[in-house]
């Protein structure tokens, strides 16, 4: 019995024993084995420290390559307090070096942490500022590189890019839109220290900043600077209060150029006011459109049918009633007896209103809501107005026919754009975009594509193709001469919208705009220019910023390839206009007989013979009366 309780006691020590030894064994192996890395990296947090490499953004390009945002690396200043033997030397001697208060320093050099960023009086240091303190050799004090975000063209292309603060954070723009894919990841120089935090002898660890992904945007640069040229003409010669030029390629919605004036350097944004550098005129400014607007009037009328261009005619005595208001035409005494063309080249208000009341109400309303305008088009950038629209229960007959002319509603130049690009195109309306792709930066691997996005169709092409037409008439015959390019077609339509106060007409003060595309048989872009309040000049749209257009779509014949095309309307030129004629074909003729078809042209010769060869410019093509004709001659 005895031996039997001896032997039970036996075997319940035994069983404990094995049962802790075998718990002892598990948690070895559980702290070992499952949680080795956890309690590795708390062991490592202990006595390593990492001094911050930040990543870089990624890198910003136009359409063909060019970069138009990058980095510059700079230096940043750290403390480690622990280390610092004399805090007061310390913050003395810097902040004479940064010029900044002695308390400041000396707070970051007492800081109960393991590491101190000096935020930000120590932020992003210049080389001259960074070698004066690493000269100093004082334990403690660590200089670390930091990437800075850099624009080398400065203020070009300002509030499509945005900018970044002082973290590498984007703050507006597509710095803000991409800011995710822009963001890199940061870096560090890990070390190791005591637990006073004095630094050990180990080697340290570097692990490398991963960059951010890259942007290629839709955006030309050779057109984005002609546009910000022409902005920069613009402002000297007339003193608006402010200018946009937005360009789009009418068949995919890419925008291709955007300025603004007033503009901002993204690099210095912090000296500009903050409605400077958030205020991105062509989606965010909202303003009656004026006479732009009249061709999604036009382009409603011919869809419906309410209109024949050449055999309906129009009676212009210069105002027309409508209720209890009389709306006037810019021209006193009206334009006369009219087909409805000379009506859209003559710009005619009391025209327009003829058109809307054919529409009537719910017809116009319809279109204006079909051509996107009340609504946001939806662009990869911040800030975007939505415009401002009757409500149709408010729309009575005054309302429509102002509407008809576009006046009385409120839209964005990104609106304008996307509505006559619809018009011109065939009838899609289009999605606009700034940002082609996002790609990884070491394989250039495509992560992100944007493409063309036709949201609905307005128009029929057919209409599409009359409404090109009597654009193109409109630059050849009527308010838009003055962008017309010889030789090549373009269309467009002018705009003087007035100006409203506290609900009140202004009197003189106009923002006038020019909307043009090209070629007017196959448009490849659409150029709008908005100038509010131009100084100094009769203020028409025609005058003022047609020229502008013109030349903004001059560059751009190069640009995109385009092609001369001898089919096009032939302008009527004034007496006070250069004129340009065509060149007749000489080639094959004699020098004498040449010479009596090219008398209204200077004549360069080369070559021996008295026969013509070869002549530039070719036959057929318009040149300038007095211009140079040369000629090749051959025996």
């Amino acid at each position: 019995m005895f031996k039997n309780k001896i032997y039970t006691r036996a075997r319940i020590v035994f069983l404990a024993v094995t049962i802790i030894l075998l718990a002892v064994i598990i948690k070895v192996f559980y702290i070992e084995v499952i949680q080795y890395k956890k309690l590795n990296n708390l062991a490592s947090n202990l006595w390593s420290r990492n001094l911050p490499i930040t990543a870089d953004r990624g890198t910003i390009y136009d359409r063909n390559g060019k970069i138009i945002a990058t980095n510059i690396t700079t230096t940043s200043l750290v403390f480690i307090p622990n280390q610092i033997v004399d805090k007061e030397a310390v913050a003395r001697d810097i902040s004479n070096i940064l010029n900044v208060e002695y308390e400041d320093i000396l707070a970051h050099a007492s800081k109960k942490t393991s590491i101190e960023r000096v935020h930000p009086e120590g932020r992003q240091l210049d080389y001259e500022t960074a070698e004066k303190i690493n000269s100093l050799n004082y334990d403690g004090v660590y200089l670390v590189k930091e990437s800075k975000r850099h624009y080398p063209y400065g203020n070009l292309l300002s509030h499509t890019l945005g900018y970044v603060g002082i973290d590498n954070q984007g703050l507006s723009g597509l710095e803000l839109n991409y800011d995710k894919y822009l963001t890199g990841v940061d870096g560090a120089i890990k070390y190791f220290s005591d637990g006073k935090g004095h630094r050990l002898d180990l080697e340290e660890v570097y692990m490398a900043p991963q960059s951010g992904m890259n942007l290629t945007l839709t955006i030309d640069l050779d057109l984005q600077q002609t546009v910000e040229k022409e902005l920069d003409n613009v402002i000297d010669m007339y003193n608006p209060e402010d200018a946009l030029i937005l360009a789009m390629d009418p068949n995919t919605g890419e925008v291709l150029a955007l300025a603004n004036r007033p503009d901002f350097d993204p690099n210095n944004y912090k000296d500009y006011s903050t409605e400077t550098i958030n205020r991105n005129l062509g989606i965010w400014k909202t303003y009656e459109p004026g006479s732009t607007f009249k061709i999604l009037t036009l382009s409603a009328s011919l869809e419906e049918k309410e209109v024949n261009l050449f055999e309906d005619h129009f009676y212009d005595s210069g105002s027309v009633h409508v209720e209890n208001a009389r709306i006037k035409c810019w021209k006193a005494g009206g334009h006369g007896a009219q087909t409805f063309l000379n009506v859209v080249e003559n710009s005619c208000n009391p025209g327009f209103v003829e058109l809307g009341q054919r529409l009537g109400t719910e017809r116009l309303y319809n279109y204006v809501n079909k051509f996107g305008f009340g609504t946001k088009t939806g662009i990869d950038l911040n800030g975007e107005s939505t415009g401002i629209l009757f409500s149709l229960n408010k729309m009575g007959p005054v309302e429509t026919a102002t509407t008809a002319f576009g006046q009385g509603i409120s839209v964005t130049p990104i609106q304008q754009v996307r509505a006559v690009s619809a018009a011109v195109n065939g009838g899609e309306l289009l999605k606009p975009y700034v940002v082609k792709t996002v790609s990884e930066p070491e394989t250039n691997t495509t992560i992100v594509e944007n493409k063309k996005q036709v949201l609905s169709n307005v128009i029929s092409k057919e209409t599409s193709s009359m409404v090109r037409y009597a654009l193109e008439s409109v630059v050849a015959n009527g308010s838009g001469r003055n962008a017309y390019i010889e030789n090549y077609r373009v269309g467009g339509k002018t705009g003087t919208a007035q100006k409203v106060e506290n609900g009140v007409y202004l009197t003189g003060n106009y923002i006038v705009s020019f909307i043009g595309f090209m070629p007017a048989n196959d448009p490849k872009i659409v150029v709008y220019v908005a100038i509010n309040n131009p100084k100094g000049i009769t203020q028409y749209g025609g005058t003022v910023s047609a020229p502008v257009a013109k030349n903004v779509l001059t560059s751009a014949i190069e640009m995109l390839d385009i092609k001369p095309d001898l089919e096009g309307m032939e302008k009527e030129y004034r007496w006070y206009e250069d004129s340009y004629v065509k060149i007749p074909d000489v080639i094959g003729m004699s020098k004498s007989d040449a010479l009596k078809l090219l008398k209204e042209f200077k004549i360069e010769y080369s070559g021996d013979g008295d026969v013509v060869l070869y002549m530039s410019p070719e036959p057929g093509y318009y040149a300038k009366k007095g211009g140079t004709v040369k000629l090749m001659l051959t025996k």
